[in-house]
């Protein structure tokens, strides 16, 4: 539990996205004009809306049995990717065979938190956005006017943040690329003596780095926060670690968030900083909800 800290929970608020209903084990999600259906073990309930709604779904990625990759199946033709935008940023959606999609629309909430501190920060931020992905986080922070320094161990990923970069306009922007293992990346720019303003740490469960380096969350995230506390200026403008929600992790929810809370208030120990600590999720259009991720996020007093 969160002990005498009050747990946040966040939604984000969409136009082009929309978790239209869930139930039975999966979800039916809107994203701009395309209706895609996908798996979710958080919805043990029934769904709301009748099935004949779920079967106008545009694609549903359909889980495989265990050891076989799942598969999209398409009820009409669609194309490999579209457009979809939320406030300043505009990026592709693309079905990809893992299930995913290129983005988490619970994270829209710390878009809009970042590019909030950023503007009222006052002088130049610069950002290290590490397990950065398809970009969003890290071109939220670009268009709020950050220097950002982005990386990934996927040159896929990567390359899909760059075409989101000029899909939003923000080719200009001072954004740095990097396809490398994280932990590689900050003992690097440790022993450099680069510093960084503000940090958003995105990590997966489990991970491979591009040479092979592997990384599991309850072994690698301490010893990752050590490091990073090395690259933090003297006057950090915030520090955001956000970690993903799973089928084991669910129901431990507030647990995992009051440790976060005590992982990050450890990092910016004699730092002025107010930490809160919460879970980010989504609501179906019968008010059910689904946890997406859980975070800790602390911001310059």
């Amino acid at each position: 539990m969160l002990h005498n800290h009050r747990m946040e929970k966040l939604t984000a608020e969409w136009d082009e996205y929309e978790l239209v209903d869930s139930g039975g084990g999966r979800k039916l999600e809107r994203f701009g004009e395309y209706l895609l259906v996908r798996p979710e073990a958080q919805a043990t309930w029934s769904a709301a809306l009748p099935r004949k709604r779920w079967e106008a779904a545009d694609g549903e990625f359909v889980k495989a049995k265990s050891g076989e990759k799942g598969e999209w199946k398409f009820r009409r033709e669609i194309p490999g990717g579209w457009e979809v935008r939320r406030k300043e940023l505009r990026f592709w959606v693309r079905p990809t065979p893992s299930g995913h999609v290129g983005v988490f629309p619970d994270q829209a909430c710390h878009w809009d938190w970042i590019a909030e501190v950023i503007g009222r920060a006052g002088r130049p931020v610069k950002m290290l956005s590490l397990f950065g992905h398809t970009g969003l986080a890290t071109l939220a922070a670009a268009a709020a006017g950050a220097e950002v320094t982005h990386v990934d161990a996927s040159r896929k990923a990567v390359e899909w943040a760059r075409e989101n970069q000029k899909l939003s306009g923000l080719q200009e922007r001072p954004v740095r690329w990097i396809v490398e293992d994280a932990l590689t990346f900050v003992g690097r720019e440790a022993r450099r003596g680069n510093r960084y303003d503000a940090m958003m740490i995105d990590p997966p469960r489990f991970g491979r780095g591009p040479d092979g380096e592997i990384w599991k969350l309850e072994e690698s995230l301490a010893e990752l926060l050590r490091d990073c506390r090395e690259l933090l200026s003297e006057e950090p403008a915030f520090v955001l670690v956000n970690v993903y929600v799973t089928v084991v992790t669910r129901g431990r929810v507030e647990a995992e968030a009051e440790g976060l809370r005590r992982a990050l208030t450890e990092m910016t120990r004699r730092l002025e900083m107010r930490i809160t600590a919460g879970e980010l999720g989504t609501e179906d259009g019968g008010g059910r909800r689904v946890a997406g991720a859980v975070f800790a996020r602390g911001a310059a007093r």
